[in-house]
């Protein structure tokens, strides 16, 4: 529960702030919180930060000129006596401005805030009268202005131990707090889990939800998340091996309820560690994606099935997807019952190393044009086949597959040689595809967890693309701005969902660490037209 701790604000030790005036430059202020950017033309981001400084406004300082020294020097006006935070990275590298450039400096939070991709910072106060002020002299170096305190504030030294920046590398946009502005405006949505613990439901889920997919079939929300059922009385651990798909329906993706079980896992470990068919390959199910195909007028599933192994990590290995049809013709057939057609992607000899022992991880698929492609998945990566099967590596990514049909046979494009790395270097996972409607393409997917010892943005993200091919960095959904924060740690959005004037529907999972059972949340977000059309133009340059 470290993060949560280390973020935890009370009105008694945020210090006060004190109002200033930028004098003879266009220099933006930001509000020091956690995802404010706090340089210009840089996508460096707060990730942590002491609760002293919380709410207190920073200057937006021009990353490039303060390293090159091309920027002039830093004027403020005050209306009264203050204190002036700077944050100061501990490297000595020229980039950085040093302590000694500083006159009469104090140290008040030593490691105070976390700034991505950056040395860590130690926070100064410097005292300035009431009026116009130069905060810093000429000179190059990057330092950072955290805020402006009331001179009468008691800033008391301490040692707030806050982790080095350079762990989130890289760093990466937050909608609403860099340069760029928001294509998602985060409205509202529950406060709560819309599906928790001991709701009608889910009696025997052990462990809660992650992943899967919400469609909306008329006035009807259909969603097909796993379960981890897990077994009363077991490690919490099986939750993850014993596995079901279930289907839930909702008239507002609120109040739920459960009408079926899909698909069941047989729980059943490997015998063997490497990829055997004496293995129950069936042992978990995850990731269940339901599809309308039109052609066909029916709904096709696709779903992960995999070999469990109780020693080597991850216990979930040599993933297959697997495609199955609703036996009910037509929209109102998405209940199923489902029948499987077969395997259609799976470890061989296309595979790739970076695919991993995990791969194939997950699979969507979708239409462009006459083609199909679809987002499949690996992690635990080997640097080579000499790894194989027990020598993995970290890092989950995703590739693309293409086919001519949604039955297939699906190919991995370019041979597998080399996943999607535009989007983030090292984590996308569990990515479904839909279209705004100038025609962008937009991926929602799960950015990776800040817990377990990754650093990663904990958010849910999105990436677009305006041939469904190349696919542009990610951007990352703050919903704690709007929504009180139940979860530790942000897991899958399972939908994009348009309501109309421009409203979108995500429901997501989420896991509060104090908890065995992950719950289900919901949020409701507003799609800016001028910005969806400016990105259209950008990426079809």
């Amino acid at each position: 529960m470290l993060f949560a701790i280390c973020i935890q604000v009370t009105a008694q030790n945020a210090w006060k702030p004190s109002s200033f005036e930028i004098i003879k430059s266009n220099y933006k202020t930001f509000k020091t919180s956690q995802y404010a950017h706090v340089f210009s033309g840089s996508k460096h981001n707060i990730v942590r930060l002491a609760p002293e400084l919380q709410a207190l406004t920073g200057v937006e300082l021009p990353l490039d000129k303060y390293k090159n020294g091309t920027n002039a020097p830093l004027q403020l006006k005050f209306k009264e006596p203050v204190t002036v935070l700077i944050g100061v990275f501990q490297d000595k590298n020229a980039d950085y401005r040093q302590l000694e450039n500083f006159k009469d400096a104090k140290l008040v939070l030593e490691k105070g805030v976390t700034i991505t991709g950056l040395p860590p910072v130690n926070v100064y106060a410097l005292s300035f009268s009431k009026g116009s002020q130069t905060i810093n002299p000429q000179g190059k170096g990057l330092f950072a202005i955290l805020g402006v305190a009331k001179a009468s504030e008691n800033l008391k030294s301490r040692d707030a131990k806050l982790p080095d920046g350079k762990l989130w590398n890289p760093t990466f946009i937050v909608e609403g707090f860099s340069d760029e502005k928001p294509l998602f405006e985060i409205i509202g949505g529950e406060n709560k889990p819309v599906i928790d613990e001991g709701m009608s439901g889910t009696e025997g889920i052990q462990g809660g939800f992650e992943g899967g997919r919400v469609v909306k079939v008329g006035d009807n929300y259909h969603m097909f998340p796993t379960e981890r059922a897990g077994e009363k009385g077991v490690d919490y651990y099986y939750d993850r091996v014993k596995t079901r798909i279930g289907h839930w329906i909702s008239k507002d993706a609120i109040h739920w309820k459960r009408e079926s079980t899909i698909y069941q896992a047989s729980g059943v470990y490997a015998v063997t560690e490497d990829d055997n068919p004496m293995n129950d390959r069936r042992a978990a199910i995850w990731s269940y994606m339901p599809v309308f195909n039109e052609k066909a007028n029916k709904w096709y599933g696709y779903y992960l099935a995999y070999t469990v192994s109780k020693e080597i990590e991850p216990n979930h290995s040599f993933g297959r997807i697997w495609r199955c049809e609703s036996t009910v013709e037509g929209i109102d057939g998405i209940g199923g019952p489902y029948k499987d057609m077969g395997i259609i992607m799976e470890p061989g000899l296309d595979s790739q190393p970076w695919e991993g022992r995990q791969g194939v991880a997950s699979f969507f698929p979708y239409q462009v044009g006459d083609k199909f492609f679809g987002f499949y998945s690996g992690a635990y990566p080997f640097n080579s086949w000499a790894d194989y099967p027990k020598k993995s590596g970290k890092g989950w990514f995703v590739a693309l597959a293409e086919s001519k049909s949604l039955e297939g046979p699906w190919f991995r494009m370019n041979k597998g040689l080399e996943p999607i790395k535009t989007m983030h270097p090292l984590f996308v996972e569990n990515p479904i595809v839909s279209q705004l409607p100038n025609g962008l393409y937009i991926a929602i997917f799960d950015g990776g967890p800040d817990g377990w010892g990754h650093h990663l943005p904990n958010m849910m993200a999105y990436s677009l693309s305006a041939d469904g091919v190349n696919w542009a960095e990610a951007h990352y959904l703050p919903i704690e701005t709007k929504v009180d924060k139940w979860w530790d740690i942000m897991r899958t959005p399972l939908c994009l969902i348009p309501e109309g004037n421009d409203v979108y529907t995500i429901v997501y999972n989420a896991i509060d660490l104090k908890r065995r059972f992950h719950p289900t949340g919901m949020v409701k977000v507003k799609l800016n037209k001028d910005v969806m059309e400016s990105k259209l133009k950008e990426l079809k340059k």
